[in-house]
């Protein structure tokens, strides 16, 4: 392999994005703001179907914010912050290990869907120790091989799948696969078209492409009872500290659960059917939300932290967040008392309703 310091974001981006044409496994790494500078070639790799694999290591902000401190507050940024639309894959590993396999799989997925991954990790996941064992190498983290033969008569470089969206890879030097890469909107001819509908048709199967991996991910195992009174969710390298604060109030014989998600983008089925079973979901996250206490805050203008921001559009759940932007990684302790005072709170409200009936 090779690792290439390019001059600057923008670069480096253009530099995976060129490599991956011509058929190599390219990564490129940055944090948030280096993210950012990276969106129009984003943009690139998902309108011409270039596998990309982006890490975005976040860390405290805004601005140049908390440089080295930890936070994830780019989950919506990477979902939403390209122009127009733009589906791409958005996963978070939990642990130092889990991040020596998510890359693995991440590539895996950029290049079977000719899609863009982003890999969010943090500042905790980016500094930290984990011994693990090293891993033999396996075949199948391996994606498939590129077809090289040559190109048939009449096959078109974005030969949509109507099912899935997917379409066969040209690389270059490949005999009859000679076509224009583009940002432009295209048929399936690769062919610049400004007609009404061909930019439609482009997007239509991208996003199908999305909705082909959907179906391949498995839903994620609740930590503790399969239902109860509160569930406790978190995605990243909140995960240890969740399921420990998890086993303390269990052991004192609260019904709380925690779910851990690592896909976020796409996310699996059955979530919401997870969600119904417990009476209260709170999501646990290193980013802003406002405080619903403070005089000024009312559901009209309340700000949710990035993961509960999802779960309520997507699933249209009264999930609520505890959070914060200290720069610090949140401890077990904190989560625990947090879980008891939301479960007391939980048992106070039922006895009000027993009472008033």
């Amino acid at each position: 392999g090779v690792v290439h310091q390019a001059e600057d974001e923008i670069a480096a981006c253009a530099f995976a994005i060129g490599s991956s044409y011509a058929g190599k496994c390219a990564v490129t790494i940055t944090s948030g703001p280096g993210k950012a500078l990276k969106t129009e070639l984003i943009g690139l790799a998902v309108m011409a179907e270039i596998p990309l694999v982006l890490v975005d290591v976040q860390r405290g902000g805004p601005s140049t914010g908390l440089p080295t401190k930890v936070e994830q507050g780019d989950l919506l940024s990477v979902i939403f912050g390209e122009p127009g639309d733009t589906p791409k894959v958005v996963m978070a590993p939990a642990t130092i290990e889990d991040c020596f396999y998510s890359i693995i799989t991440a590539r895996k997925i950029a290049e079977t869907f000719r899609t863009v991954v982003v890999v969010l990790t943090d500042a905790n996941l980016a500094t930290g120790q984990q011994p693990f064992t090293r891993p033999k190498f396996n075949p199948a983290w391996l994606a498939p091989p590129i077809d090289q033969s040559p190109i048939p008569e009449g096959a078109k470089p974005y030969d949509w799948h109507p099912k899935t969206g997917l379409s066969r890879r040209f690389i270059p030097g490949q005999p009859g696969g000679m076509h224009t890469i583009t940002g432009l909107a295209h048929t399936n001819n690769a062919k610049v078209a400004y007609e009404p509908g061909v930019n439609q048709e482009g997007c239509d199967f991208r996003s199908l492409k999305l909705a082909a991996f959907q179906k391949t991910l498995k839903t994620p195992t609740v930590y503790g009872d399969p239902e109860g009174d509160l569930l406790v969710m978190g995605w990243g390298s909140t995960r240890g500290a969740i399921e420990e604060a998890v086993d303390r109030a269990r052991a004192d014989g609260l019904r709380v659960s925690s779910l851990h998600l690592k896909f976020l983008q796409p996310m699996a089925s059955g979530l919401k059917e997870i969600m119904q079973k417990f009476k209260k979901v709170i999501t646990v996250e290193i980013n802003y939300s406002d405080d619903p206490r403070h005089e000024m805050i009312t559901e009209d203008n309340r700000r949710y932290a990035n993961l509960a921001w999802l779960l309520r559009a997507r699933y249209l759940v009264d999930a609520d967040c505890w959070s914060n932007v200290h720069g610090q990684p949140i401890k077990p302790g904190a989560i625990e008392q947090m879980m008891r005072e939301r479960v007391a709170a939980l048992k106070e409200t039922e006895i009000d309703t027993l009472i008033e009936r």
